[in-house]
């Protein structure tokens, strides 16, 4: 979804070529629309949007339906990019991009959300007042069921897996973000504070200069 002609056709065309299906919107309203009626294994989504932006958008879509969301940004300010993970983007791509890392990114986020579909054995793990259905990748907690994007989800779990381990943050962006580097450390701390306002703030212990753990209340 991409509200500049010229740029939108140049990504759908080059994804075209890589061998993706490609739907594209020029606004906000009907980035929503094209969203609900084509059901997209992901979107790549412009922040700068006329109708409402691209965090709305992606507010919107997010809470219809799990899908991830690869933001485009000529925002540079740190804070806008974590208002938009915030919101449910799983990567960010900062304009100008070459063509290249805009496919090895969108490559790498559908990669990482189709590993993750393949549940591990026990189906239904729980773990204090959470219960995680790993088949259904589905969450609650104290019975209720908590909404997470798809990166919220394998972020949960890569430390559920690592009970009482502190795992740190260039671990935690190879294991979730298949990131080689440490340079998308904010994107580990936003999500962490995204789970923290949805599952509790006593399940994820931070250790200062070095990463975060699972704990299971007592």
């Amino acid at each position: 979804m991409e509200d500049e002609p010229t740029i939108a056709r140049a990504v759908a065309d080059r994804l075209t070529a890589e061998g993706f299906a490609v739907e594209t919107a020029g606004d906000g309203p009907s980035a929503v629309e094209r969203a609900r009626s084509y059901e997209p294994d992901l979107i790549v989504l412009d922040v700068m949007l006329p109708g409402f932006d691209g965090l709305e958008v992606c507010r919107r879509v997010q809470a219809e339906r799990s899908v991830p969301v690869l933001m485009l940004t000529a925002r540079d300010d740190e804070t806008d990019l974590l208002v938009g993970l915030g919101v449910g983007a799983d990567d960010y791509i900062t304009k100008p991009f070459s063509m290249r890392e805009l496919v090895a990114r969108v490559r790498t986020v559908l990669r990482r959300f189709e590993r993750a579909e393949a549940p591990a054995a026990p189906d239904v793990l729980r773990l204090g007042p959470l219960e995680i259905d790993q088949r259904a990748r589905r969450v609650r907690r104290d019975g209720h069921e908590v909404h997470l994007t798809p990166t919220e989800y394998d972020l949960l779990g890569c430390l559920v897996r690592n009970p009482g381990t502190v795992l740190t943050r260039a671990l935690l962006l190879e294991q979730v973000w298949d990131w080689a580097d440490a340079s998308g450390t904010r994107a580990v701390d936003s999500h962490v504070k995204a789970l923290r306002r949805k599952l509790g703030a006593d399940l994820i212990r931070t250790v200062h200069g070095v990463g975060y753990s699972f704990e299971v209340p007592s």
